[in-house]
């Protein structure tokens, strides 16, 4: 009896540090393949960045149905897979970041464009870069503080 009892104890040390080693190997595999998920979906956001700012449209009905249709895209992937999302978003951000340093005001981009840049890029949301009339309203503020009245026994 103790001698199987041993045999036993002596496979179990010998063949537990294989199936350890299958499920690394299992695990690499996987780390892999979400770094080609990644890779792809910032590949995906360059190209689709780029595409948004070249973008060319017939009239204003055309344009809002490209940035709904763009806003349900990222919306699925985000309930989908939050970290391709995160990845497909940060490399529109910087490829938004990118088109800022070299397009300036002189870029024929909609209004509807920069509400939509401005998502993407902080920058767009200066108000040089909006075409927009300037504010006729001034808007102030006052303050009226109240008298402070103290009574003293001595």
């Amino acid at each position: 009896m103790k001698t199987v009892k041993s045999i036993v104890v002596i496979m179990i040390f010998c063949f537990l540090p294989k199936l350890n080693a299958q499920e690394s190997g299992l695990n690499q595999d996987i780390k892999v393949q979400t770094k080609n998920e990644l890779s792809y979906y910032q590949q995906r956001g360059l190209k689709d960045a780029q595409h948004e700012q070249q973008l060319k449209v017939k009239g204003k009905n055309e344009e809002r149905a490209f940035w709904k249709e763009q806003k349900q895209y990222e919306k699925e992937l985000r309930k989908n897979n939050r970290r391709a999302y995160n990845a497909y978003l940060q490399a529109k951000k910087d490829d938004y970041a990118a088109h800022h340093n070299q397009c300036d005001i002189h870029c024929n981009h909609s209004n509807y464009w920069y509400q939509n840049a401005a998502y993407y890029y902080y920058g767009y949301r200066q108000p040089h870069y909006e075409n927009r009339a300037p504010r006729s309203s001034i808007n102030t503020q006052i303050e009226v503080g109240m008298p402070r009245v103290k009574l003293g026994v001595f």
